[in-house]
């Protein structure tokens, strides 16, 4: 299995890590460490004791053991398991249970004994509890003490659910969920409110009793928690870090979730490195920042102090490094997105011909085009481009049921008020309201209110595009079939959506592509429609001549920026622009004040967006770079 750049202990990091390619390679690795105890103990007549997880975290890691007990023979007969935790109160067989998830990720799938499955009970009533934990601790040293503990992390670096404030000491018991851990669990449960407020959880002294304890994080959501739980001082607001103080700890990493450790954040601190033209911009922006001072204003003492002699000594003086990445930046900035005619192109991120381009902005949700990028669609279609916007789903699963009888209600009241037979309306609002009135957290709308939803999303969408300029003609709706399958399977087929994605292009030609490149979430929609997007691009560059001339531009979604090193194209807004950018995102009724998923950030998406795009020009000024109301960002990306 291929690991990344194995460095035991940095002088930063404080545990071991491994880091490896992509969560799947590092899910075998982990699969195969646990098949070995499986083995080695049949192989002395004794049983393994396992200490599992649950979360999104270890699915690859079952799928693996799944995998190498039906081909490979691997026997879970002499396995006993012991679960880190469980919801308060919970029924087993809840959809958002421990025990649901494990026998459907592992146990419903293998030879293991039933009585030998140990997972905490949601259903104790509260006198109960205290012995049953007591209980629970005393049958894991009965049997000599977990062989194998596997952790995920929470964002609050809880481990189990031992949330800050957990002693490192403690043992199996109830304990209060933070209020991260439960948003972050707020989508299984159908809102936040629905989920439990407690959890029976092994404690901190119990996961170290672990012969062996493996932690495994992936994606670029899990980075900072990572960075502090590896770098940071140990800490009962952090319980992660309790981990430093095992000798038998071992953090298994992906890349992004490994991507804020110092070692690939900021390598020249960690290590004598190779510098190369990125690693060059990316630590003169960094030093500018670190120490604010304007990048023409380091100085060969400023390198020297942070790290970066070897730099100076190969590619000085400073101030040539200043000025060639100083120009470097000052090129990306455009007020013209879709390129400027008839001027020399060469130090430009878009290409002055032809004049007018055809553009298309892909747009995964039916707000993502005006939210993230809306100041640069308005000045394409200002500027007279033949502009084009698609919007990939119908979004109708973030619209509130209010919204729906309010829709209803208006329908039915302008039917009877132009004399038209609204009692098909009428019967739809009956049905819809008895429907809320029973409907349970988390339960798939019917087909018809998701008509209703997506419907509304749809009108929101068409007005706040004809708001920026584009004729009705330029506008699609996609509506990819995938987003409603995933309601009810997580396994689909994504060939039609790709199908129709490509006959799109196809109508289209377009010069240039804007997609959302926001890939924190890696089963988010945005990644899904990405990849559909690339998929069909790269299919019709083996057989479009078009293409050839086609670029793809990616955007990032309201909650953060690219990094100003990856920036290629930065286009200023002005104060109108900024304001007519919030108008068109006005237009998204439905999603002001509070969407249905607002994620962690309690403002607004216009408010976000305006905020997100005046701190990038906020840092280019910094850096010493021309003063801008607002920045949108880009990077170009290769098909």
């Amino acid at each position: 299995m291929a690991r990344l750049n194995l460095l035991e202990e940095t002088r930063f990091e404080k545990v071991p890590v491994s880091v490896y390619p992509d969560p799947s390679t590092a899910s075998k690795v982990v699969a195969k460490r646990i098949a070995d105890i499986i083995r080695k103990k049949q192989e002395n007549g004794e049983n393994a004791i396992l200490g599992l997880a649950t979360g999104a975290t270890p699915v690859k890691v079952y799928a693996e053991l799944i995998r190498l007990h039906k081909e490979e023979g691997l026997s879970f007969k002499n396995v006993i398991t012991f679960n880190l935790d469980e919801y308060y109160p919970m029924q087993p067989d809840a959809a958002q249970s421990y025990v649901t998830f494990m026998n459907k990720n592992l146990f419903d799938h293998v030879d293991i004994e039933r009585a030998n499955v140990n997972i905490p009970d949601g259903t104790l009533a509260v006198d109960a509890i205290n012995a049953a934990c007591e209980a629970y601790e005393q049958k894991i040293t009965d049997l000599g003490g977990l062989d194998i503990q596997i952790l995920g992390i929470g964002r609050t670096g809880h481990i189990g659910f031992n949330e800050p404030g957990s002693a490192p000491n403690s043992g199996t018991r109830v304990v209060t969920l933070d209020d991260l851990t439960r948003r972050d669990a707020s989508r299984d449960f159908g809102g936040k409110e629905n989920v439990p407020r407690k959890a029976i959880t092994m404690g901190v002294g119990t996961i170290f009793k672990a012969r062996e304890i493996i932690l495994m994080a992936w994606s670029g959501n899990k980075a900072e928690i990572i960075k502090k739980a590896v770098e940071g001082e140990i800490s009962s607001e952090i319980p992660a870090t309790y981990l430093q103080l095992s000798d038998n700890v071992e953090f298994i990493l992906d890349t992004e979730s490994a991507s804020l450790l110092t070692r690939f954040d900021l390598p020249w601190l960690a290590e004598d490195i190779e510098w190369t033209p990125v690693l060059i911009k990316k630590a003169v922006v960094w030093l500018s920042l670190e120490i604010k001072k304007p990048i023409l204003k380091l100085t060969e003492e400023d390198y020297n102090n942070h790290g970066m002699a070897k730099l100076v000594t190969q590619s000085g003086p400073a101030y040539n490094i200043n000025i060639r990445i100083f120009n470097e930046l000052q090129h990306t900035i455009t007020g013209w997105p879709g390129g400027k005619p008839n001027v020399d192109d060469s130090q430009r991120p878009e290409r002055a011909n032809p004049a007018k381009k055809t553009s298309i902005v892909f747009s995964p949700h039916p707000d993502d085009d005006v939210i993230s990028m809306g100041g640069t669609f308005i000045r394409l279609a200002d500027q007279g481009h033949d502009v084009h916007v698609a919007y990939q789903t119908c979004g109708n699963t973030a619209v509130w049921d209010d919204d729906v009888i309010r829709y209803l209600e208006f329908a039915e009241d302008f039917a009877k008020e132009m004399g038209i037979d609204a009692s098909k309306i009428s019967t739809l609002y009956k049905e819809s309201r008895e429907i809320f009135e029973t409907k349970k957290p988390n339960q798939i709308d019917t087909e018809i209110v998701r008509k209703i939803k997506a419907l509304i999303r749809k009108g929101e969408a068409i007005a706040g595009a004809r708001f920026v300029g584009l004729p009705d003609t330029n506008i699609h709706f996609q509506d990819l079939p995938f987003y409603d399958r995933q309601k009810f399977s997580k396994d689909v087929s994504f060939e039609d959506d790709i199908q129709q994605t490509m006959e799109l292009l196809r109508q289209v030609k377009p010069h240039q592509v804007f997609a959302a490149g926001d890939f924190a979430d890696p089963h988010g929609t945005h990644k899904v429609c990405f990849n559909i997007l690339f998929e069909a691009l790269r299919r019709l560059k083996a057989t479009d001549e078009w293409t050839k001339d086609c670029w793809l531009w990616l955007y990032r979604g309201a909650w953060h920026e690219y990094p100003i090193h990856e920036i290629e194209m930065a286009v200023p807004l002005s104060p109108q622009e900024v304001y007519r950018k919030r108008l068109a995102i006005f237009k998204h009724q439905s999603q002001k004040d509070l969407p249905v998923f607002p994620g962690d950030d309690p403002r607004e998406f216009w408010v976000r967006a305006e905020d997100r795009t005046s701190e990038t020009a906020e840092l280019y000024d910094q850096l010493g770079l021309a003063n801008y109301e607002a920045i949108e960002a880009f990077v170009r990306w290769e098909f």
